[in-house]
């Protein structure tokens, strides 16, 4: 099946870079280019393509007002194409938060080495024309509305996620009150994203969320996001673990991974709960199997709620999930199954 692509960037020199990546495939078409949101409204219309490439900063409209007139009048997937910097980290989330399917970052020049950049770039306009597209989930009081009675220092919930995850991870930490047992997480997510992602988090969140560093402690009501380019893992005893943050090699073509920081969980498995959320590939799905086995409850997002369900659907697949979930249940699973 041929994937149609509309390309839109202010930049005729990005355009162009972009439509020639695309066209030398087999299965990706550009069947259009816009300078600017208008433009790109009018080809929409016009020619009805599977997928939108969508600079973050645009001009005439910037473009997360056209992204969201867009998921709110024609929702599309959209992959964002962003700058490495802390303003393009922040648009880019906001951007997510708003409907987009993910993003890719582009090099700091034009003159760079797009190889790397172009074969990512593809493999997620590919994955974005099968995606499920839902609408953004709004958060109320009441999602706010669980409470832990457990021994939470003894306790630690597990979550990994990629494509569509930085909104999952989002909808589930925000539903663990501030006596939750402490939280790690490894999202698929550049540097300077992870910071600006922990951030994010922090503000919207009941318990506090940090970027974790190396040597950091983890404590309850706390969690704790592996740092873009490195693996996080779980070090130490239960009631005094600590992050080992690290650049080893890249597991599964990610650093950070989620089989690493599943991995390092299985020795305290009796007292862990895990969960993996949407995502393109099959990370975190070995390392689910192995915490199961272990003895730690496992659950995995449902397809019908996932953005992609590549990651958890490679969980279902190796029997890895005590449970399979809509997002809105993960987190009152996990804490109800710690509290048991």
């Amino acid at each position: 099946m041929t994937v149609r692509v509309l390309v839109v960037d202010d930049s005729a020199l990005m355009r162009r870079i972009i439509v020639s990546i695309l066209e030398a495939t087999d299965d990706l078409k550009v069947v259009g280019e816009a300078a600017d949101p208008y433009e790109a409204r009018d080809l929409i219309k016009a020619l009805s393509p599977d997928v939108l490439t969508l600079d973050v900063e645009m001009p005439r409209m910037d473009g997360l007002s056209f992204l969201g007139n867009l998921m709110r009048l024609r929702p599309m997937p959209v992959i964002m194409v962003s700058t490495l910097t802390e303003r393009g980290a922040d648009v880019t989330l906001q951007a997510m938060a708003l409907g987009a399917v993910d993003f890719i970052t582009k090099p700091m020049s034009a003159s760079a080495d797009w190889q790397q950049v172009g074969e990512e770039l593809c493999r997620k306009i590919r994955m974005a024309a099968g995606s499920i597209w839902h609408e953004p989930v709004r958060t109320t009081g009441q999602d706010h509305a669980l409470s832990y009675t457990g021994h939470a220092a003894n306790s630690i919930i597990a979550l990994g996620a990629s494509t569509g995850g930085t909104e999952a991870l989002s909808v589930v930490l925000q539903r663990f009150p501030p006596e939750a047992p402490a939280v790690v997480m490894a999202q698929h997510i550049p540097p300077v994203f992870s910071t600006s992602y922990a951030h994010r988090l922090d503000r919207t969140c009941k318990i506090q969320v940090h970027e974790a560093e190396d040597g950091m402690a983890i404590l309850p009501g706390h969690a704790y996001l592996a740092p873009g380019d490195f693996h996080l893992q779980i070090v130490g005893k239960p009631g005094a673990w600590k992050a080992k943050v690290s650049q080893f090699d890249k597991v599964n073509r990610h650093r950070p991974s989620v089989d690493v920081l599943f991995a390092s969980l299985v020795p305290y498995a009796s007292c862990c709960r895990a969960a993996l959320l949407t995502g393109m590939g099959h990370d975190g799905a070995k390392g689910l199997l192995q915490l199961r086995e272990a003895g730690a409850h496992t659950v995995i997002q449902d397809e019908a709620t996932s953005v992609v369900w590549g990651m958890p659907g490679a969980a279902a697949a190796l029997g890895a999930a005590v449970k399979e979930l809509p997002l809105s249940k993960i987190a009152q699973n996990l804490l109800v199954a710690l509290g048991r």
